[in-house]
């Protein structure tokens, strides 16, 4: 493997002190940035053309990527993008990103990033607990971690909010929007249940108050196939004697009060707790 297919290995952008632990020499990277293969951000930084701007801010502040910041480098799901980059430093760090300095697990993988675990727990401890949750429950589907290991890294008082959004995860999700849906039902303390089989329709999202089905529409509800599937299902819920209500990931996320408040329209004088 020569030195500009490393690099691209490594993130696109490294330190060419981490070039050199990889076994090349300075005389390869010069010569390699000389041909225009790659080029030299700064004293002891070079990056191949086209390096993310998130990584490339990583490792000029000498960090990894961590907490939302790092998410999509995981594959977890992610709500927003930060308004700035979340690093892991050690020491020091540029004056524009959040720092966060606690690390409990060596990085696992070649570019500059956090290891999960690390992502996972700085997410908790930082970001709005709607967003932490969609992070840790997109783990959790993947089989990467588990509750009770988070939980176990989180000791003591000053945890505690951490711990809270721990709560908030069940593991049953499809999606980033069915977590954000179902934390907003259930704020809201209705009856909530999720990914119910229901003879004769079939699986919903999620049944509410045991009568309303509010189903959660991503693009593929769009095609035609999924319109016709879609409206067979809706007829024989109600014929079921069942109410049923369909939302969109910018309605959930962009409108939540409106949702609500036509869930609780349906609801009201219904709820039979």
């Amino acid at each position: 493997m020569d030195v500009t297919s490393y690099l691209k290995y490594a993130g696109s952008v490294a330190r060419t002190a981490t070039l050199r632990q990889a076994g090349f020499s300075d005389r390869n990277i010069r010569v390699a940035i000389e041909a225009g293969q790659m080029r030299r951000l700064r004293h002891g930084v070079v990056a191949l053309p086209g390096a993310a701007p998130e990584l490339v801010g990583a490792v000029l502040a000498n960090g990894l990527l961590s907490c939302g910041s790092a998410s999509t480098h995981h594959r977890l799901w992610r709500l927003h993008q930060p308004a700035a980059l979340h690093l892991l430093c050690r020491h020091g760090a540029a004056g524009d990103v959040v720092v966060h300095r606690e690390s409990v697990v060596p990085q696992d993988v070649p570019w500059p990033v956090a290891g999960l675990t690390d992502v996972l727990l700085h997410g908790l401890r930082c970001l709005p607990e709607v967003e932490a949750a969609v992070m840790v429950e997109s783990a959790l589907l993947q089989g990467r971690t588990t509750l009770d290991y988070l939980r176990g890294h989180l000791p003591g008082n000053r945890n505690g909010a951490a711990r809270r959004v721990l709560d908030l995860v069940d593991g049953t999700a499809g999606s980033p929007i069915e977590v954000v849906a179902r934390l907003l039902f259930r704020s809201e303390g209705m009856f909530v249940q999720t990914q119910v089989d229901l003879p004769g329709i079939g699986i919903v999202d999620f049944l509410l108050e045991e009568f309303l089905i509010v189903e959660l529409d991503g693009e593929t509800h769009l095609q035609p196939r999924q319109v016709k599937k879609d409206r067979l299902r809706n007829n024989a819920s109600t014929l079921d004697g069942y109410a049923v209500l369909r939302y969109g990931y910018a309605q959930v996320v962009y409108n939540p009060q409106k949702v609500v408040d036509e869930v609780w329209q349906v609801l009201r004088g219904r709820v039979v707790r």
